[in-house]
């Protein structure tokens, strides 16, 4: 597939700026084998079987294992940054924007669960330099949630004592829905994105809901 990959979970996640094809057949191998087994219990030769490819093969794309999880969790949490800074800047009072914002990113990681939960919870495996790297992406995703609730509270809409505790609370919430999200349950991702919309405007203290 040259724009879209289909995971093992039944979701459609686009690896557009993954090139050649080999190489992103080996990451969409990768986000299966990281999610289904672990980033330790997985290995190179798990990896480029699923992508049906030799182990040699893979080491002309991916240096190590270490790697291709830094690729994941670097285009991941660029993709939830811009749900997020998308959502932020648009037009509306702060409880619609963090309405949006909730929503669309719990859409995300039901809609994405298997790349989500490989995003979130294999942090621990990179590198130094790597977590580094992701941690300040996440800083990033904090600010944005923590700029909505705090423009909220300033303007009146929200009623909130603890802003930073707060939007932890916000993303974690959302984050958490990439491990138990099952296809096939009775909710849609659309339908868990309005519910944890509705569900943080109250834990917010929204005067108004949008």
């Amino acid at each position: 597939m040259s724009a879209a990959e289909e995971t093992a979970g039944g979701e459609i996640e686009p690896w557009e700026e993954v090139t050649p094809d080999a190489a992103r057949r080996l990451l969409v191998a990768a986000v299966e084998a990281f999610a289904e087994r672990g980033y330790h219990a997985t290995t190179t030769r798990d990896i480029a079987g699923r992508a049906g490819m030799s182990p040699a093969a893979l080491y002309i794309h991916y240096k190590t294992k270490e790697e291709l999880l830094h690729r994941i969790s670097r285009i991941g949490h660029d993709r939830a940054l811009d749900i997020l800074r998308t959502a932020a800047r648009g037009d509306g009072s702060a409880a619609q924007r963090l309405a949006d914002a909730v929503s669309s990113f719990v859409r995300w990681h039901a809609g994405r669960r298997t790349t989500a939960r490989v995003v979130q919870y294999e942090l621990d495996a990179l590198g130094p330099d790597a977590r580094a790297e992701i941690l300040a992406l996440r800083r990033q995703v904090d600010a944005e949630v923590r700029g909505i609730i705090e423009e909220g509270v300033a303007n009146g809409e929200f009623e909130v004592l603890d802003v930073r505790g707060t939007a932890l609370a916000v993303l974690s919430l959302c984050i958490d829905v990439a491990r138990w999200f099952n296809v096939n349950g009775s909710r849609t991702p659309e339908e868990v994105g309005e519910l944890y919309a509705d569900l943080v405007l109250r834990m917010v203290g929204a005067t108004k809901q949008p």
